[in-house]
């Protein structure tokens, strides 16, 4: 199969090790998105098993699209009742640039792809599938690009950063997705000790504990979820029998701790119940208290967190900048021979920090520009100098 899955593009990198890691072949990214070859028995896999990914896309056909003519006489020789069944719902996505270039309209490509869709099913059975927005079972996606039209299903269902665990009520969660991807840039595989001292509402402390286990982000995906499930070729067999083996990958426990804390009593509680809903409460720790109080559970380890920053924590910028301080001071007081990854606000003072990160990642939370700093904190290591911590 050739497959496609997408991502914000600052976390390229990490999908495409995972891709690697999981087997794909033929990988080659691009914006947004990296191409890559698969089994069917992966093509299952990868579903229940890609933590970074937001979607994954069927390649069905690339075709020449210079006009809406064009597009539409393409469209028309895909046998699509071959492809899904016209008593379930459908709609069509487009996306692209030609309309930057004179080309068509995301609305345009939208209309030719859909009615010649439809054509094609009236043409072969006399009927036509029902056009639905709201829970369409099958999606077609139309890239147009270069006057070409790369038509694919989305065979992901909802988005893939929706596991189906995170409790609402913090002001700033992040991602799914985005919290395993600052996790594998951050040399995180499960097998070391792991801290979240600023923890929150616990999404990343809840998708290390799940990697430090190998548990499937989507292993818990009810039947029907995945828009796979809806297309005639669906090898429900090999379906059951990818999920049994995946099922049966995950650890009894971890191999070292996975450890959340907050100074905040309600988010602790928020995690837990967090982390009870993923099904990973059992293999966590959790603490109430200060990241200047933590104290590291394990000799060596990594720890990950996002930083508070402004309105977030309803302080003013001399508090952020002392905070910044003493979280500096912490991790080289208390955590020597300990990796370290603080994702903080580009606009925050995160030289406040005062160490050296060995390397620096730009990042989006949402809207936000963020930047990943990532130490080494052995023995000796020194602070910056205070003089100018703000950006």
């Amino acid at each position: 199969m050739q497959l496609i899955a997408t991502c914000p593009e600052e976390t390229k990198p990490a999908l495409v090790l995972e891709l690697e890691a999981l087997g794909a072949r033929d990988i080659v990214p691009g914006y947004r998105a990296v191409a890559f070859g698969a089994s069917e028995a992966l093509f299952y896999e990868l579903h229940l098993k890609l933590r970074t990914a937001s979607r994954i896309l069927k390649v069905i056909k690339d075709v020449p699209a210079k006009s809406p003519e064009m597009l539409r006489s393409q469209v028309r020789r895909i046998h699509w009742d071959e492809l899904f069944d016209a008593r379930h719902g459908f709609m069509v996505d487009a996306q692209g640039d030609d309309a930057d270039k004179g080309g068509m309209a995301r609305k345009q490509i939208i209309t030719q792809v859909r009615e010649s869709i439809r054509e094609v099913f009236e043409r072969a059975q006399g009927v036509a599938p029902v056009v639905d927005r709201s829970e369409p079972k099958v999606v077609v996606v139309a890239h147009l690009r270069h006057g070409r039209c790369m038509l694919s299903f989305d065979t992901s269902g909802k988005s893939l950063h929706k596991r189906g665990y995170r409790e609402q009520g913090h002001p700033a969660p992040l991602k799914e997705t985005l919290s395993a991807a600052i996790l594998i840039m951050a040399g995180y595989d499960g097998s070391q000790a792991f801290m979240d001292p600023m923890c929150g509402s616990g999404t990343i402390v809840i998708e290390a504990a799940m990697m430090a286990v190998h548990k499937a982000p989507q292993i818990h995906r009810k039947k029907g979820e995945f828009h796979f499930e809806w297309l005639k070729d669906f090898d429900r067999d090999l379906w059951r029998v990818t999920q049994d083996r995946v099922r049966a990958e995950k650890l009894a426990a971890p191999t070292a701790l996975v450890v959340g804390s907050d100074i905040n009593a309600a988010y602790v509680a928020m995690a837990k119940k967090s982390a009870l809903d993923a099904r990973v409460e059992k293999y966590m720790t959790f603490n109430t208290g200060r990241f200047q109080d933590a104290e590291p559970p394990a000799k060596t380890g990594i720890l990950v967190t996002n930083l508070p920053y402004g309105e977030r924590i309803g302080s003013s910028e001399g508090d952020i900048v002392q905070l910044y301080e003493e979280v500096g001071d912490t991790l080289k007081q208390k955590f020597s021979g300990w990796q370290a990854a603080i994702l903080a606000a580009a606009a925050s003072p995160y030289r406040a920090i005062g160490l050296k990160p060995k390397c620096t990642i730009s990042l989006m939370n949402g809207s936000i520009p963020c930047k990943l700093l990532l130490f080494d904190l052995y023995a000796g290591t020194r602070r910056a100098p205070r003089s100018s911590p703000a950006l």
